[in-house]
């Protein structure tokens, strides 16, 4: 994940509490309400979206990372997110290996550079509850930014959202308008997390 690249808005925003109905209402909106294009240009890509998000909601939690439900759950609470989607990109930036370090240098559960986790608040990358609690705060902040739209919070998460703000990506419609000129990475990390979210095997 690339650095903060507007860190100055990202402590500023909506309290966890005042976003809560509005990550709700996004995830649940997902299946049934994302416009087509976008859904087909997912597909292209690889997804498949016939199951919601909001079935993903209603799904138990994943056998792969279990000792972190607890951090988790608390991060969901205080950042207004769906524990499902913390666990998504958790899954798909380490596969839960709290020691993870990439070729760029992110680090920890969900793969922090250390100029966006400096700005979290984030001391140890590599301590499992500060990484889940300040990935999903920049997620919380993402989502915010980009009008609640899951796929173009995800999108701004990998390719960062100063990469977004250049193509001209601001919400889930200029998303589908620009989908193909993000990075192949890009795209593909953004089908896997949703047809993870999407699918029964969340």
């Amino acid at each position: 994940m690339p650095s903060l690249s507007d860190g100055s808005g990202l402590l500023s925003g909506a309290g966890a509490g005042s976003y809560a109905g509005q990550a709700a209402e996004a995830a649940e909106g997902w299946g049934a309400s994302a416009s087509p294009s976008l859904q087909a240009a997912l597909i292209a890509a690889g997804g498949d979206y016939a199951s919601t998000f909001e079935a993903a909601l209603q799904n138990g939690a994943a056998s792969a990372g279990t000792e972190y439900e607890g951090l988790i759950a608390g991060a969901a609470a205080r950042h207004g997110l769906p524990p499902q989607l913390i666990r998504a990109v958790i899954e798909a930036e380490s596969s839960f290996n709290p020691q993870a370090v990439s070729g760029a240098g992110a680090k920890g559960l969900m793969q922090l550079m250390d100029g966006t986790a400096s700005g979290l608040g984030v001391t140890d990358s590599f301590d499992p509850a500060q990484n889940i609690d300040g990935g999903s705060k920049y997620l919380s902040y993402l989502l915010r930014k980009l009008d609640g739209s899951v796929p173009a919070a995800l999108a701004a998460y990998n390719a960062g959202p100063g990469r977004l703000d250049r193509i001209g990506i601001r919400d889930e419609a200029t998303l589908t308008e620009h989908f193909a000129e993000l990075p192949r990475e890009t795209q593909s990390y953004v089908v896997k997390i949703m047809d993870k979210l999407g699918g029964a095997g969340l």
